[in-house]
C-alpha cells in the first residue's frame, strides 16, 4: 500500500473553496517552524496560533522562544508580507495568538521511565500527543473548524506519526458524550514544497533565534 500523501490531502483542502476562511487553530512549537506555515496559510484561513510546549523545560529558553513567536506574529501581521507561496494571493494577514500554560510537570509526566529513550522515539510519541490533544481540546472548546500543527515541518519529525496522532485526537473529541461539536484534524506535511527551506530564509529574513534542539531537556543532552 502507497504511504498517504498528506500534502497532497491538504492541497485538496486548499483547492475547496468551501474551506476559504475557516477558523484554524495552529499549535506552533516555535517561531522558525511557523514561518512558512504562517505565510503559506493564513491567508486562506482565519488562523490562531496555539503556543503549547511544556517539553520546552528550561524558563529562560521558554520566555525566549515564545517571546520570539509573539515577535514573527506581531511582525507579520504589520508588514502583510504574503510571500509567493501563499495559497491565496488576495488577502492580507490577520493572525491571532493564544499562549497555553507552561505546565512542564506535565511533560515529566508523560516522559517518566523514558528518559534515556533516543530522541525519536516513545518518548517524542507521548510529547507530541501531550501537546495536540490540548490543542485539539481548545479548538473544541473554541468552536475552531480545524486543527494542525507546525512540527511536521521539520525534517527530524515523523509526519504519518504526527498526522495519525491528530487524527486519534479528533475522533476521540468526536466521541466524547458531552457535546456534539468536534474539530476536524488538518492534514499536513509542511516540509513539502520547499516549506523547510523557506522556514529558513524566513527566519534569515526576520532574524528569528533557531534553536539547536528540540526543547526538553533529553534533547539537549543528546
Amino acid at each position: 500500500m502507497n504511504p498517504r500523501n498528506y500534502q497532497q490531502e491538504l492541497d485538496r483542502i486548499l483547492s475547496d473553496e468551501s474551506n476559504y476562511k475557516k477558523k484554524l487553530l495552529l499549535h506552533s512549537c516555535c517561531a522558525p517552524c511557523s514561518s512558512y506555515v504562517l505565510t503559506y496559510l493564513s491567508s486562506f484561513f482565519d488562523i490562531t496560533v496555539y503556543y503549547y510546549n511544556p517539553n520546552i523545560t528550561d524558563d529562560s529558553e521558554y520566555l525566549h522562544r515564545v517571546s520570539e513567536q509573539k515577535r514573527l506574529i506581531d511582525t507579520l501581521n504589520s508588514d502583510g508580507f504574503i510571500p509567493e507561496w501563499s495559497a491565496r494571493q488576495s488577502e492580507r494577514i490577520n493572525i491571532g495568538f493564544i499562549e497555553g500554560p507552561h505546565n512542564v510537570e506535565e511533560f515529566y509526566r508523560i516522559s517518566k521511565g523514558l528518559e534515556d529513550v533516543p530522541e525519536g522515539g516513545s518518548r517524542c510519541a507521548g510529547c507530541f500527543y501531550l501537546r495536540l490533544k490540548k490543542t485539539g481540546e481548545l479548538a473544541k472548546e473554541m468552536r475552531f473548524d480545524l486543527f494542525t500543527t507546525t512540527l511536521t515541518i521539520s525534517p527530524l519529525k515523523n509526519a504519518p506519526l504526527i498526522n495519525s496522532t491528530g487524527e486519534r485526537i479528533a475522533e476521540e473529541l468526536q466521541s466524547a458524550e458531552n457535546d456534539d461539536f468536534a474539530p476536524a484534524w488538518m492534514p499536513c506535511d509542511f516540509k513539502k514544497k520547499g516549506g523547510y527551506a523557506h522556514s529558513i530564509e524566513l527566519s534569515a529574513r526576520y532574524d528569528l533565534y533557531r534553536q539547536n534542539f528540540c526543547g526538553c531537556e533529553f534533547s539537549r543532552r543528546d
